[in-house]
């Protein structure tokens, strides 16, 4: 059995069919932990099921299917997004070793860092979908115009419910590091954010508006999250381009 691909060194010069070779390899090792991901994801979708289906009312846990195959292709589907999740650290990890020979050492030490930022910023805003939107958001639909409405909930239709929530509540916690990387490029700084902070607020209502959620309820409570973190992606900025002024002064003196 071959081994996993080589990390080349920064700078290390390949061919391009080492390169190649070495892509191949790690697609490979990407799809072995996509297919062990969700083979674990699918022993354990009882579990994976009941988890999902918790933030629904108590009478509405028992989903809806039409079709003699549906209960299965759901299962599957939801097996899949659960195998991705388990493996998406194998995935970004094979990706970043692929092309970080083309990073010098203190910049991917940042990338690192960045990296592991996200993360946890990632993670806050699973939790936040979950046990915070999710519940409350499906709790108004749910109970809405039910003199009109009988409630029946399909299986397919929930399950990409949640994955979209989820998803878009994951993106909308990555505004810190999306602000902080603009402000690295020099596009915006933290002076321009102080200065044009109610059109911040404004652009952040408008993505609010246009994520999943078409419930008042839903909407607020994406929105408060989304305020929060463009008001600390401020500081965060001003804290950012503070540290090169803090080394220039004893770079100076040392050179004087």
């Amino acid at each position: 059995m071959a081994g996993l691909p080589r990390r080349l060194g920064h700078a290390e010069e390949a061919t391009l069919g080492e390169h190649l070779e070495e892509l191949r390899g790690r697609l490979f090792v990407i799809l072995g932990a996509l297919g062990l991901g969700t083979v674990v994801a699918y022993v354990f979708h009882n579990q994976v099921l009941n988890w999902l289906n918790q933030p629904l009312p108590a009478d509405h846990r028992q989903l809806y299917t039409f079709g003699v195959a549906e209960p299965f292709t759901v299962t599957i589907t939801v097996s899949l997004y659960a195998g991705f999740v388990l493996a998406l650290p194998v995935i970004l990890w094979q990706l970043w070793l692929f092309f970080a020979p083309a990073v010098d050492p203190p910049t991917e030490r940042k990338v690192l860092g960045l990296a592991l930022f996200a993360v946890a910023l990632g993670a806050a805003g699973v939790a936040f979908g979950y046990w915070v939107l999710l519940p409350r958001a499906v709790h108004f639909l749910t109970n809405y115009d039910t003199q009109h409405f009988k409630i029946a909930i399909r299986a397919s239709s929930y399950y990409n419910f949640v994955v979209t929530v989820l998803v878009g509540i994951v993106i909308v916690f990555q505004t810190p590091l999306v602000i902080l990387g603009l402000v690295y490029l020099g596009v915006l700084s933290s002076r321009t954010l102080r200065r044009q902070r109610r059109m911040g607020y404004l652009i952040t209502a408008a993505i609010a508006l246009a994520l999943p959620g078409p419930d008042p309820v839903t909407t607020l409570l994406e929105l408060l999250p989304m305020w929060l973190l463009f008001e600390g992606s401020i500081w965060l900025a001003w804290l950012f381009e503070r540290r090169p002024a803090k080394t220039a002064p004893a770079s100076a003196t040392l050179g004087g």
